[in-house]
């Protein structure tokens, strides 16, 4: 076989986008899944469309396979009580199961370049939490489940600014004091 540049060069390119989609894959790609989370000092059982029972202790969140579609779970206090039998419906790819039914809000940070996050925050809504205004309109959950977030609890907000030539968004939920913390963090007005 003949010195051919041109079959070297497609190698080499061939080598380098396998390596650029293998370091992508294996140290940025965003994983998904589905939690169940448990803010409170109780411990929890459950069984999820009528699987094997799982348990949740005190502040724990625990990854679950969950079918697209209709899904049910049981849920047991610590002394294997029924507290509620209840069904949901599974539609993205990533969602939690609020099995204590507390107190979340799901948050939108913005990213971009320049961004002026205090006059951001100023032109959004306020919710109000434990009777204090707090901007930038974060949502309050209690519900059994949901899946409207890109963050979940267990997971930090990106460091890095991917984009920077406008500004995005990407939201993440947060246990209620875990919002509190970060919110005095990251704003400290």
């Amino acid at each position: 076989m003949k010195n051919n540049p041109s079959l070297k060069g497609l190698l080499v390119a061939l080598v380098a986008f396998i390596v650029a989609f293998g370091i992508y894959f294996l140290f940025l790609a965003k994983k998904n899944y589905y939690l169940v989370d448990n803010p409170t000092s109780n411990t929890y059982y459950y069984k999820i469309n009528n699987g094997s029972e799982g348990i949740i202790s005190a502040g724990q969140s625990v990854k679950v396979d969950l079918d697209k579609g209709k899904n049910s779970i049981k849920v047991f206090d610590q002394n294997k009580k029924l507290l509620y039998d209840s069904a949901f419906q599974v539609d993205k790819i990533r969602g939690l199961i609020n099995i204590a039914h507390q107190d979340y809000y799901i948050n939108r940070q913005f990213y971009g370049y320049n961004l002026k996050k205090d006059s951001l925050l100023l032109v959004l809504d306020k919710t109000v939490i434990d009777g204090k205004e707090y901007f930038g309109d974060p949502k309050h959950f209690n519900k059994l489940y949901t899946e409207d977030f890109y963050y979940n609890v267990n997971e930090d907000y990106d460091k890095l600014i991917k984009n920077i030539d406008k500004v995005e968004s990407r939201t993440k939920i947060f246990r209620k004091q875990d919002y509190l913390n970060y919110y005095k963090e990251y704003y400290k007005f």
